[in-house]
Protein backbone atom coordinates (compact mmCIF):
# COMPACT_ATOMS: atom_id res chain seq x y z
CA UNK A 1 0.00 0.00 0.00
CA UNK A 2 1.17 3.53 -1.32
CA UNK A 3 0.43 6.29 1.90
CA UNK A 4 0.00 9.97 1.41
CA UNK A 5 0.32 12.60 4.28
CA UNK A 6 -1.63 15.91 3.81
CA UNK A 7 0.81 18.06 6.01
CA UNK A 8 -0.33 21.55 4.28
CA UNK A 9 -2.05 22.84 7.80
CA UNK A 10 0.35 21.53 9.68
CA UNK A 11 2.65 24.48 10.66
CA UNK A 12 4.35 24.35 14.13
CA UNK A 13 3.75 23.41 17.31
CA UNK A 14 2.27 19.95 18.05
CA UNK A 15 0.99 18.39 14.85
CA UNK A 16 4.92 18.85 13.96
CA UNK A 17 5.58 17.32 16.75
CA UNK A 18 3.70 14.54 15.97
CA UNK A 19 4.39 13.73 12.41
CA UNK A 20 8.02 14.27 12.90
CA UNK A 21 8.32 11.44 15.71
CA UNK A 22 5.95 9.17 14.34
CA UNK A 23 7.82 9.13 10.88
CA UNK A 24 11.09 8.82 12.83
CA UNK A 25 9.58 5.55 14.52
CA UNK A 26 7.78 4.09 12.05
CA UNK A 27 8.03 0.70 10.67
CA UNK A 28 5.26 0.91 7.74
CA UNK A 29 7.02 -2.33 5.83
CA UNK A 30 5.34 -4.11 8.81
CA UNK A 31 1.90 -2.79 7.92
CA UNK A 32 2.45 -3.74 4.58
CA UNK A 33 3.08 -0.10 3.88
CA UNK A 34 5.90 0.44 1.36
CA UNK A 35 5.94 4.06 0.02
CA UNK A 36 4.92 7.26 2.10
CA UNK A 37 5.01 10.43 0.48
CA UNK A 38 5.04 13.85 2.50
CA UNK A 39 3.07 17.50 0.99
CA UNK A 40 4.00 20.17 2.98
CA UNK A 41 5.51 23.69 3.11
CA UNK A 42 9.50 23.49 3.07
CA UNK A 43 10.02 24.63 6.51
CA UNK A 44 7.52 21.66 7.94
CA UNK A 45 9.51 19.24 5.81
CA UNK A 46 12.61 20.18 7.23
CA UNK A 47 11.76 19.40 10.40
CA UNK A 48 10.67 15.63 9.31
CA UNK A 49 13.77 12.93 8.96
CA UNK A 50 15.27 12.66 6.01
CA UNK A 51 17.34 9.37 4.55
CA UNK A 52 14.14 6.74 4.76
CA UNK A 53 14.21 5.20 1.72
CA UNK A 54 10.27 4.66 2.01
CA UNK A 55 10.20 8.11 2.67
CA UNK A 56 9.93 10.53 -0.05
CA UNK A 57 8.91 14.52 1.08
CA UNK A 58 7.45 16.57 -1.15
CA UNK A 59 7.73 20.40 -1.59
CA UNK A 60 4.53 22.31 -2.32
CA UNK A 61 5.76 25.90 -2.84
CA UNK A 62 1.73 27.16 -2.80
CA UNK A 63 1.93 25.47 1.10
CA UNK A 64 4.58 28.45 1.68
CA UNK A 65 1.97 31.29 1.43
CA UNK A 66 -1.17 32.21 2.81
CA UNK A 67 -3.79 30.57 4.55
CA UNK A 68 -6.27 30.84 1.40
CA UNK A 69 -3.80 29.93 -1.04
CA UNK A 70 -3.04 26.60 0.98
CA UNK A 71 -6.66 25.75 1.86
CA UNK A 72 -7.26 26.33 -1.72
CA UNK A 73 -4.26 23.94 -2.83
CA UNK A 74 -5.87 20.96 -0.48
CA UNK A 75 -9.43 21.43 -1.62
CA UNK A 76 -8.30 21.57 -5.45
CA UNK A 77 -4.63 20.28 -5.91
CA UNK A 78 -4.44 17.60 -3.55
CA UNK A 79 -6.75 15.15 -5.18
CA UNK A 80 -4.37 15.12 -8.38
CA UNK A 81 -1.71 14.85 -6.35
CA UNK A 82 -2.67 11.69 -4.43
CA UNK A 83 -4.69 10.08 -7.13
CA UNK A 84 -1.05 9.29 -8.98
CA UNK A 85 0.43 8.59 -5.58
CA UNK A 86 -1.05 7.22 -2.87
CA UNK A 87 -3.73 4.31 -2.26
CA UNK A 88 -4.65 6.07 1.19
CA UNK A 89 -4.62 9.33 2.19
CA UNK A 90 -3.98 10.45 6.34
CA UNK A 91 -4.79 13.78 7.08
CA UNK A 92 -3.05 14.30 10.67
CA UNK A 93 -4.13 18.18 10.42
CA UNK A 94 -7.70 17.22 11.13
CA UNK A 95 -9.12 19.51 8.34
CA UNK A 96 -9.90 18.14 5.00
CA UNK A 97 -12.43 19.63 2.26
CA UNK A 98 -10.78 18.25 -0.70
CA UNK A 99 -12.28 15.02 -2.94
CA UNK A 100 -9.94 12.24 -2.59
CA UNK A 101 -11.08 8.85 -1.22
CA UNK A 102 -10.05 7.32 0.85
CA UNK A 103 -8.99 9.36 3.92
CA UNK A 104 -8.06 8.82 7.91
CA UNK A 105 -8.03 11.95 9.93
CA UNK A 106 -7.63 13.17 13.18
CA UNK A 107 -8.99 14.92 16.09
CA UNK A 108 -6.89 17.47 17.41
CA UNK A 109 -8.35 20.92 18.53
CA UNK A 110 -10.80 20.59 21.61
CA UNK A 111 -11.55 24.32 21.15
CA UNK A 112 -14.08 24.42 18.63
CA UNK A 113 -15.99 22.24 20.13
CA UNK A 114 -15.95 23.95 23.87
CA UNK A 115 -18.76 26.57 23.76
CA UNK A 116 -17.68 27.48 26.89
CA UNK A 117 -14.13 27.88 26.03
CA UNK A 118 -15.18 29.68 23.05
CA UNK A 119 -17.02 32.38 24.80
CA UNK A 120 -14.23 33.57 26.77
CA UNK A 121 -12.88 34.75 23.48
CA UNK A 122 -15.70 37.16 22.74
CA UNK A 123 -16.67 38.91 19.98
CA UNK A 124 -13.43 38.46 18.01
CA UNK A 125 -11.52 37.02 15.06
CA UNK A 126 -10.24 34.13 17.03
CA UNK A 127 -13.63 33.22 18.02
CA UNK A 128 -14.87 33.53 14.29
CA UNK A 129 -11.94 31.37 13.28
CA UNK A 130 -12.90 28.62 15.49
CA UNK A 131 -16.51 28.64 14.76
CA UNK A 132 -15.73 28.34 11.40
CA UNK A 133 -13.19 25.39 11.98
CA UNK A 134 -15.90 23.50 13.67
CA UNK A 135 -18.07 23.18 10.57
CA UNK A 136 -14.90 22.31 7.87
CA UNK A 137 -14.02 19.65 10.91
CA UNK A 138 -17.33 18.32 11.09
CA UNK A 139 -17.75 18.13 7.37
CA UNK A 140 -14.19 16.21 7.29
CA UNK A 141 -15.03 14.02 10.20
CA UNK A 142 -18.43 12.85 8.96
CA UNK A 143 -16.48 11.69 5.56
CA UNK A 144 -13.39 9.89 6.42
CA UNK A 145 -13.38 6.74 6.15
CA UNK A 146 -10.98 6.23 9.70
CA UNK A 147 -10.54 8.41 12.47
CA UNK A 148 -7.79 8.72 15.34
CA UNK A 149 -8.35 10.28 18.14
CA UNK A 150 -5.89 10.96 21.06
CA UNK A 151 -8.05 10.64 24.66
CA UNK A 152 -10.98 8.72 25.01
CA UNK A 153 -12.25 12.33 26.35
CA UNK A 154 -11.92 13.20 22.59
CA UNK A 155 -13.64 10.46 21.51
CA UNK A 156 -16.68 10.97 23.49
CA UNK A 157 -17.08 14.66 22.54
CA UNK A 158 -17.42 13.83 19.24
CA UNK A 159 -18.92 10.76 19.54
CA UNK A 160 -22.33 12.27 19.61
CA UNK A 161 -22.07 14.30 16.37
CA UNK A 162 -21.07 11.88 14.27
CA UNK A 163 -22.89 8.82 12.93
CA UNK A 164 -21.18 5.07 13.10
CA UNK A 165 -17.70 6.79 14.67
CA UNK A 166 -17.43 3.33 16.63
CA UNK A 167 -17.09 1.19 13.20
CA UNK A 168 -14.06 3.57 12.09
CA UNK A 169 -12.13 5.23 15.07
CA UNK A 170 -9.30 4.20 17.28
CA UNK A 171 -7.51 6.03 20.00
CA UNK A 172 -4.24 6.20 19.81
CA UNK A 173 -2.35 8.83 22.36
CA UNK A 174 0.91 10.27 21.51
CA UNK A 175 4.10 10.19 22.55
CA UNK A 176 6.55 11.85 24.83
CA UNK A 177 10.08 12.77 23.51
CA UNK A 178 12.99 10.86 25.19
CA UNK A 179 15.39 13.80 26.17
CA UNK A 180 12.52 14.74 28.58
CA UNK A 181 12.48 11.58 30.47
CA UNK A 182 14.63 12.08 33.84
CA UNK A 183 13.98 9.88 36.84
CA UNK A 184 12.34 11.88 39.68
CA UNK A 185 14.93 13.81 41.80
CA UNK A 186 15.24 14.14 45.83
CA UNK A 187 11.98 16.45 46.92
CA UNK A 188 13.07 19.73 48.33
CA UNK A 189 11.13 19.82 52.16
CA UNK A 190 9.62 23.26 52.55
CA UNK A 191 11.22 23.82 55.18
CA UNK A 192 14.65 23.65 53.41
CA UNK A 193 13.05 26.90 51.31
CA UNK A 194 13.52 30.09 51.75
CA UNK A 195 13.55 33.87 50.48
CA UNK A 196 17.06 33.10 48.82
CA UNK A 197 16.11 29.24 47.77
CA UNK A 198 12.30 29.61 47.33
CA UNK A 199 10.34 26.56 45.88
CA UNK A 200 10.32 26.77 42.06
CA UNK A 201 7.05 26.13 40.27
CA UNK A 202 6.87 25.79 36.93
CA UNK A 203 4.04 26.56 34.31
CA UNK A 204 4.25 25.49 30.46
CA UNK A 205 1.64 26.56 27.73
CA UNK A 206 0.77 29.45 25.60
CA UNK A 207 -0.51 32.33 27.66
CA UNK A 208 -4.29 31.99 26.77
CA UNK A 209 -8.00 32.58 27.99
CA UNK A 210 -8.13 28.56 28.56
CA UNK A 211 -5.09 28.44 30.46
CA UNK A 212 -5.81 30.08 33.49
CA UNK A 213 -2.56 31.77 34.36
CA UNK A 214 -3.88 34.58 35.84
CA UNK A 215 -5.61 32.56 38.32
CA UNK A 216 -2.14 30.71 39.69
CA UNK A 217 -0.11 33.71 39.48
CA UNK A 218 -2.94 35.32 41.78
CA UNK A 219 -2.80 31.69 43.88
CA UNK A 220 0.98 31.79 44.52
CA UNK A 221 0.36 35.25 45.77
CA UNK A 222 -2.08 34.60 48.33
CA UNK A 223 1.02 31.78 49.15
CA UNK A 224 3.61 34.57 49.90
CA UNK A 225 0.91 36.55 52.02
CA UNK A 226 0.79 32.87 54.16
CA UNK A 227 4.62 33.53 54.21
CA UNK A 228 5.26 30.37 52.14
CA UNK A 229 8.62 30.52 50.25
CA UNK A 230 7.31 29.52 46.28
CA UNK A 231 8.52 31.53 42.76
CA UNK A 232 6.09 30.79 39.84
CA UNK A 233 7.96 30.40 35.89
CA UNK A 234 5.65 31.03 33.46
CA UNK A 235 7.14 30.10 29.96
CA UNK A 236 5.55 29.62 26.56
CA UNK A 237 4.28 31.99 23.60
CA UNK A 238 1.00 34.40 24.37
CA UNK A 239 -2.29 35.46 22.71
CA UNK A 240 -2.07 39.13 23.56
CA UNK A 241 -5.22 39.49 25.12
CA UNK A 242 -4.76 37.09 27.38
CA UNK A 243 -1.35 38.33 28.34
CA UNK A 244 -2.49 41.71 28.73
CA UNK A 245 -4.77 39.63 31.54
CA UNK A 246 -1.80 38.22 33.06
CA UNK A 247 0.45 41.27 32.88
CA UNK A 248 -2.83 43.20 34.99
CA UNK A 249 -2.46 40.58 37.80
CA UNK A 250 1.16 41.00 38.17
CA UNK A 251 1.43 44.63 37.99
CA UNK A 252 -0.89 44.43 41.36
CA UNK A 253 0.26 41.40 42.93
CA UNK A 254 4.16 40.96 41.87
CA UNK A 255 4.77 44.73 40.55
CA UNK A 256 8.62 44.18 40.88
CA UNK A 257 8.61 40.56 39.42
CA UNK A 258 10.13 39.39 43.00
CA UNK A 259 8.63 35.88 42.70
CA UNK A 260 6.68 35.53 39.21
CA UNK A 261 8.23 35.76 36.10
CA UNK A 262 7.22 35.11 32.61
CA UNK A 263 10.12 34.69 30.30
CA UNK A 264 8.26 34.14 26.86
CA UNK A 265 8.57 31.31 24.37
CA UNK A 266 11.36 28.69 25.16
CA UNK A 267 12.57 26.79 21.90
CA UNK A 268 11.96 23.15 22.28
CA UNK A 269 15.14 22.17 23.04
CA UNK A 270 15.51 23.89 25.83
CA UNK A 271 12.61 22.48 27.41
CA UNK A 272 14.26 19.67 29.08
CA UNK A 273 16.27 21.88 30.81
CA UNK A 274 13.75 24.47 32.43
CA UNK A 275 11.54 21.26 33.42
CA UNK A 276 14.61 20.05 34.94
CA UNK A 277 15.45 23.30 36.76
CA UNK A 278 11.80 23.18 38.49
CA UNK A 279 10.58 21.37 42.21
CA UNK A 280 7.01 21.01 40.73
CA UNK A 281 4.98 21.26 38.13
CA UNK A 282 1.59 23.52 37.41
CA UNK A 283 -1.35 23.04 34.85
CA UNK A 284 -4.31 25.12 34.99
CA UNK A 285 -5.69 24.68 31.40
CA UNK A 286 -9.41 23.93 31.57
CA UNK A 287 -9.54 23.07 27.34
CA UNK A 288 -7.55 19.90 26.39
CA UNK A 289 -7.20 16.99 23.70
CA UNK A 290 -4.15 15.80 24.76
CA UNK A 291 -1.74 18.17 26.13
CA UNK A 292 2.31 16.73 25.60
CA UNK A 293 3.31 19.88 28.07
CA UNK A 294 1.54 17.74 30.78
CA UNK A 295 3.41 14.49 29.70
CA UNK A 296 6.49 15.71 29.59
CA UNK A 297 6.24 17.45 33.05
CA UNK A 298 5.38 13.54 33.74
CA UNK A 299 8.66 12.33 32.25
CA UNK A 300 10.58 14.92 34.01
CA UNK A 301 9.73 13.21 37.58
CA UNK A 302 8.10 16.30 38.65
CA UNK A 303 5.71 16.32 41.31
CA UNK A 304 2.18 17.81 39.75
CA UNK A 305 -0.42 20.15 40.41
CA UNK A 306 -3.26 19.72 37.87
CA UNK A 307 -6.47 21.07 36.72
CA UNK A 308 -9.81 18.74 37.36
CA UNK A 309 -11.11 18.99 33.66
CA UNK A 310 -10.50 15.83 31.31
CA UNK A 311 -8.22 14.99 29.77
CA UNK A 312 -5.93 15.48 32.38
CA UNK A 313 -7.07 13.15 34.97
CA UNK A 314 -7.30 10.42 32.43
CA UNK A 315 -3.67 11.39 31.50
CA UNK A 316 -2.26 12.03 35.04
CA UNK A 317 -4.42 9.67 36.88
CA UNK A 318 -3.67 9.22 40.61
CA UNK A 319 -0.32 10.82 40.43
CA UNK A 320 -1.09 14.21 41.06
CA UNK A 321 -3.59 16.75 42.68
CA UNK A 322 -6.10 18.97 41.36
CA UNK A 323 -7.77 22.06 41.54
CA UNK A 324 -11.03 24.08 39.58
CA UNK A 325 -8.72 26.06 37.61
CA UNK A 326 -11.11 29.33 37.13
CA UNK A 327 -10.87 29.37 40.52
CA UNK A 328 -8.07 31.08 42.33
CA UNK A 329 -8.77 30.41 46.09
CA UNK A 330 -8.83 26.59 45.19
CA UNK A 331 -5.64 26.47 43.25
CA UNK A 332 -4.39 28.21 46.60
CA UNK A 333 -5.44 25.77 48.53
CA UNK A 334 -4.59 22.58 46.30
CA UNK A 335 -1.28 24.53 45.61
CA UNK A 336 -0.46 24.39 49.81
CA UNK A 337 -1.36 21.24 50.69
CA UNK A 338 1.02 20.17 48.14
CA UNK A 339 4.16 22.29 49.01
CA UNK A 340 3.28 21.52 52.51
CA UNK A 341 3.39 17.13 52.21
CA UNK A 342 6.72 16.67 50.89
CA UNK A 343 5.75 12.96 51.11
CA UNK A 344 2.89 13.47 48.73
CA UNK A 345 5.18 14.95 46.54
CA UNK A 346 7.74 12.67 46.35
CA UNK A 347 5.38 10.05 45.75
CA UNK A 348 3.32 11.90 43.06
CA UNK A 349 6.57 12.75 41.00
CA UNK A 350 7.57 9.03 41.17
CA UNK A 351 4.08 8.03 40.33
CA UNK A 352 3.89 9.98 37.41
CA UNK A 353 7.56 9.19 35.97
CA UNK A 354 5.92 5.64 35.99
CA UNK A 355 2.56 6.59 34.04
CA UNK A 356 5.17 8.31 31.64
CA UNK A 357 6.22 5.33 30.67
CA UNK A 358 3.06 4.22 28.75
CA UNK A 359 3.46 6.78 26.25
CA UNK A 360 5.84 6.19 23.48
CA UNK A 361 6.31 7.30 20.38
CA UNK A 362 7.22 3.59 18.63
CA UNK A 363 3.98 2.50 20.13
CA UNK A 364 2.31 5.64 18.85
CA UNK A 365 3.55 4.83 15.12
CA UNK A 366 3.11 1.09 15.48
CA UNK A 367 -0.59 1.30 16.37
CA UNK A 368 -1.05 4.18 13.94
CA UNK A 369 0.46 2.32 10.98
CA UNK A 370 -1.76 -0.85 11.76
CA UNK A 371 -5.18 0.89 11.45
CA UNK A 372 -3.98 3.08 8.51
CA UNK A 373 -3.32 -0.46 7.04
CA UNK A 374 -6.55 -1.79 8.26
CA UNK A 375 -8.30 1.08 7.21
CA UNK A 376 -6.39 1.05 3.52
CA UNK A 377 -7.26 -2.83 3.33
CA UNK A 378 -11.66 -2.53 3.82
CA UNK A 379 -11.34 0.33 1.24
CA UNK A 380 -9.85 -2.18 -1.33
CA UNK A 381 -12.21 -4.81 -0.04
CA UNK A 382 -15.04 -2.80 -0.45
Amino acid sequence: MRLGIDASNLREGGGITHLSQLLRAAEPEAHGVDRVIVWGGRRMLEELPGGLLWLRLAHEPTLDRSLPQRLWWQRFTLARRAASACDLLFVPGGNYLGTFRPFVTMFRNMLPFAKSELRQFGLSLVRLRLALLRVSQMTAFSKADGMIFLTTHAFETIRPLVPRLRERSVIIPHGIDIRFQCAPRPVRSLASCSAEAPFRLLYVSIIDVYKHQWHVAAAVGELRKQGIPVELTLAGPAYPPALERLQRVLRRIDPDGAFIQYVGPIPYEKLPSLYRQADGFVFASSCENMPNILLEAMASGLPIACSEREPMPELLGDAGVYFDPVKPEAIAKTLGQFLHDQVLRERLAHQAYTRSQAYSWTRCARETFSFLSRVGAGADAG
